[in-house]
């Protein structure tokens, strides 16, 4: 499990100005809009995305609100994993 931080807008891996992760939202109206997931190259294949998704998904839970995907990959992975789906906004 990576250390993720937490700025305004942002989860991140690593150094805040050169993340190996990052995953960037907005928030209004009790939804939370998932916008990207980025990973950097020579970090791939190793979960991290999908661990920033984990950590969106609890922060959304504590904080009672709906996500809503606009990320591919986001999307992607709250549709496969039953157990997101309680704060996934379907359209």
């Amino acid at each position: 499990m990576s250390d993720i931080q937490y700025s305004e807008g942002l989860f991140y891996i690593g150094d805040k100005n050169d993340p190996s992760a990052h995953l960037a939202f907005e928030e209004e109206n009790d939804v939370m809009q998932i916008m990207s997931t980025v990973v950097a190259p020579e970090e791939r294949e190793q979960g991290l995305g999908t661990e920033l998704i984990d950590h969106a998904v609890n922060y959304a839970r504590k904080h009672k609100l709906e996500i809503d995907p606009v990320c591919s990959f986001a999307h992607e992975v709250i549709k496969e994993t039953p157990e997101y789906h309680v704060v996934w906004k379907q359209k």
